[in-house]
Order: structure tokens, then sequence, then C-alpha cells
């Protein structure tokens, strides 16, 4: 999932809400002279809000259907293109999970463009240029940082390794082995079991948002599978470049046309991620893995609403004050500071717009803790339903995103990166102004009826991962618990 994935208002880490925090900031702004104290006292005083309008990137759309947005930088001698493919894991065949980030990196290592591997990675240090490529489970992604004076060279190299990769089999067999020993050490890391397995719980180790690939699968793949994957899910129609940096509009449209332009427009797969099925959504579950491990790694929660929803904002909110906000959150301040169950302790909204978002409250807890820990989770949901968040909860909360906000949109590579966003998403052009609209009118009773209707304890998947036969005792408090065996193969 374009994974909240502890984000605030964003779809992504550093989402599109960046811009409406921004907006909101920068709207807000005041001046004052300090070295003038006639001016009285600033906790009093009214300002009019500075007038700000960033930089807008142009959208060109070339005859094939590619989509460039492009903002010009000239501060230093660099040009960054990335682009955003409409392809993605999703579409893994069911019997060769794996398959799209597999296709992803040998795109980057496997040569192409009628150059070698080696030649690529030649030419590339010669003239200090970068190239990345990937594919995760909602897109692909790729990127070229060069020299502006390098910067056809980079574009034809660049165009090649999307357009028309080698796969150079070598490579592929090398890619297929280091995805065989990343499966073998999957279970080595208790942090990364509990939330492998919590996402397992919530969709269904099937779904195309959960499940993960095995040795069986990736042994399956051949290098013809790469190339066909790349044939059917790679087309100009379905991709978004940004481009931003030291470049002249003409001159880098033209050059842009000149690598992409004769790629012929493709049939692009559409994003539909099936949701589960509301029987599943509600139904409690309790679950372990036997680990030996100095802590117990908690997850409690449950699915969620999609970034699009009418209560996203006040959700968000919400969250942020239950557990998102570390120091300042309800769950770090009950938890860790009142009692000392736990170091690390506090709650995500993760949300995207093309499967089921996330909500889900974490902690590292000794054993002996483990119990007490879910039940002030359980506790605070509670609370939360129950009463309205406080004033100054309220207040920081929306301080905080807004703040946080400017970081995200602080270059233009962030700006252009926010845009391609949107219309990767498919939003309304007037998105980012609703989302300001609905946070200046948030109130408490918004955050309360927000919480009463999408934090559910009564809905809670719990997955712990720690030692010791008395784990299960500690969980079985809050339901039937049962042990999830991991594989030894990962």
């Amino acid at each position: 999932m374009k994974q909240m994935r502890g984000k605030g208002l964003g779809v992504r880490e550093s989402g599109i809400a960046g811009l409406v925090g921004m907006a909101m900031l920068l709207a807000s702004v005041t001046t004052v002279y300090a070295g003038d104290l006639s001016l009285g006292d600033p906790r009093t005083m009214a300002f009019k809000p500075v007038e700000f309008s960033p930089p807008e990137p142009e959208r060109v759309v070339l005859d094939n259907g590619m989509v460039l947005y492009l903002l010009e930088d000239h501060e230093l001698p660099l040009v960054s293109i990335t682009a955003t493919m409409r392809t993605g894991s999703w579409l893994d065949p069911t019997d060769k999970i794996g398959l799209a980030g597999m296709t992803g990196a040998v795109m980057r290592t496997g040569g192409g463009g009628g150059l070698s591997a080696e030649q690529v990675d030649a030419e590339l240090e010669q003239f200090a240029a970068d190239v990345s490529i990937g594919i995760g489970r909602q897109s692909g992604s790729a990127s070229l940082d060069v020299l502006s004076k390098d910067v056809n060279r980079g574009l034809e190299i660049f165009a090649g390794l999307i357009r028309t990769p080698a796969f150079d089999p070598a490579r592929v067999e090398l890619v297929k082995l280091q995805a065989i020993e990343g499966i073998r050490r999957r279970q080595d890391n208790p942090g990364s079991i509990v939330g492998r397995e919590f996402a397992k719980m919530l969709y269904g180790a099937a779904h195309p948002s959960a499940r993960e690939s095995s040795l069986d699968s990736v042994t399956r793949i051949t290098r013809d599978d790469l190339v066909t994957f790349h044939h059917n899910t790679i087309h100009p129609n379905g991709m978004i470049l940004g481009v931003t940096g030291d470049f002249k509009r003409d001159e880098i449209v033209a050059s842009l046309r000149t690598v992409f332009g004769n790629w012929e427009k493709g049939t692009v797969p559409e994003l539909r991620i099936v949701d589960v099925p509301e029987a599943e959504l509600s139904r409690p579950v309790v679950r372990f893995i036997g680990k030996e491990t100095s802590q117990t790694h908690l997850r409690v929660g449950h699915l969620s609403i999609k970034e699009n929803d009418p209560d996203y904002v006040a959700l968000a909110i919400a969250n942020d004050i239950l557990g998102g906000s570390s120091f300042r959150s309800r769950l770090f301040n009950d938890v860790r500071t009142k009692r000392g169950l736990a170091y690390s302790v506090g709650s995500r909204l993760n949300t995207g717009m093309h499967d089921q978002g996330v909500w889900l409250m974490r902690a590292e807890t000794k054993l002996t803790s483990t119990q007490e820990v879910i039940e002030r989770f359980v506790a605070n949901i509670q609370r939360i339903r129950a009463e309205p968040v406080t004033d100054s909860e309220l207040a920081e909360a929306k301080e905080a995103y807004v703040n946080s906000f400017v970081f995200s949109f602080a270059s233009p590579s962030a700006i252009v990166s926010r845009l391609v966003e949107l219309e990767y998403d498919g939003l309304p052009k007037d998105f980012l102004q609703q989302l300001r609209a609905k946070v200046v009118r948030l109130t408490k009773e918004d955050v309360l009826a927000a919480a009463k209707k999408h934090l559910r304890p009564d809905h809670l998947k719990i997955v712990a991962v720690g030692s010791g036969e008395a784990l299960p005792k500690a969980l079985s408090t809050f339901g039937e618990v049962k042990e999830i065996t991991l594989s030894p193969e990962g």
C-alpha cells in the first residue's frame, strides 16, 4: 500500500497532504519586526495572512499519452527526472509472486537501449549520473539524476532501460538468487515478522496488499516472464514524468519527445484492488508467533478508510492525538511516561486511494506487561470514542501537521512529486483545496464522530511476536488465541 505508510494526512510518507499543510502554513504566516517593541504583545496581535503562490509546474502531454510535469530550477546545474509507471506487484500471477519486483530490478541492472549492463554502468559513472528503477505493490518508479550538460545522453540511457530493457540472463539469475536469500532471512527480524503477519491478518494471505513471494514462486520465474510482464504493463500512456532542475522548457520537451515520442501506446492495466469482505473486517482475531526475543512485538488494529473518505481528515487528527504524535500523544504519555510499560509505543493511520487503509497501534514491551499494554490500548480507544478531545490537543495536532507539511513541499522536486501523485491517483484538481477547507473547519465534535465510527475496539486484530509459554495466556483475555507457525524458508 502506498503506505501513512505515522504519516500525518498523506497517502505516502510524504503524501498528498503536504501541499495542504503548506498552503495552510503559508496562509497563516505573519510578518513581525522584533526590533520594534511598540508593536505590542504578539500573542494578542492580529496580522494579515501573507499572500503566497508556490511555483506551478507546466503539464505537457505527448502524442502517445505520456504526461510530463516541468518545473525549472536554475540554482544548481542538475536535472532530476522521475517516472511513475502504472504497474505493480498487484499484477503478479498467483504462482509467481515476486515477478514485478524482479522485473524492476533487472530493468536497471540488466542493460537496455542497445547497451550491455556493463556499458550502462560505465557510461553513468563517466558523467556522474544515477539511474534507479523499481516496482512496488501499486506502482513502478524510475529516476534519473544528471548534470544539466549531460542531460541528453542521460535521457537516452534512461529511456533505453525503461523502453527496451535487455534482461541479461546472468543478471536475471543474480536477482533471483538475491530474492531467494532475502526470503531465507525473512524470519530473522521480529519487527518485520509482526508487521508482515499483521497485514496477512487484515487482508488475507492471498490479497495483493499482503501476499509475499516464496522460494517456490521465485524459483518458477523465468527471464521470459520478466519480458512478458514488462511488455504487458509498462506503456507511455501509463507513465507520468516529473522533471525539475536546470533546463530550458522547449529544449527538454524536445529531448523527451526524441527518446519517448515514438514509443507506441499500449493497454494500461487499471489499478483495482478488491476490498476485504465486511464479515472479515468485523471479526476479532488474536494470534501469536513464538520466537526467542527480549521483547514482545505487538500490532493491534483493523482495516480502515481510504484517503478520499469524507472522514479522513478528522480520523487522521484523532489518530495523531491518540498515538501518532509521539511525545505528546495519549498512548505515549499513558503507556510509557505514566506506567513505564514500553519504550516504543504509538499508532498509525496508513491510507491510500486504491486499497483499504490500516489503523494500528504498536508497542514493544516485556512479556510480563503484554496484557496490560493491550488493555491500555483498548482503554485509550474507548476514551477517544467517549469524550471530545481537548481544545489544546486539537490545536496542537493541527499545528504539528501544518509545520510538518512544510518539509514535504520544500523543493521543486517535492512540488512536482505531489502533482504526479494526484494525477496517478486520479484525484480532482481541487482535492488539496478540499482537504485544506476540512482541516480549517475541523472541530472537536468532528474528531469524536470519526473516532466513534472508525476506531472499533470490537474489531481488533491482535498479533504478537515473543517468547515464552506465558504469551498465549496473556493474550487469551482478548479472544481465542491461535499460533502462527512460520515457514523455515521464510
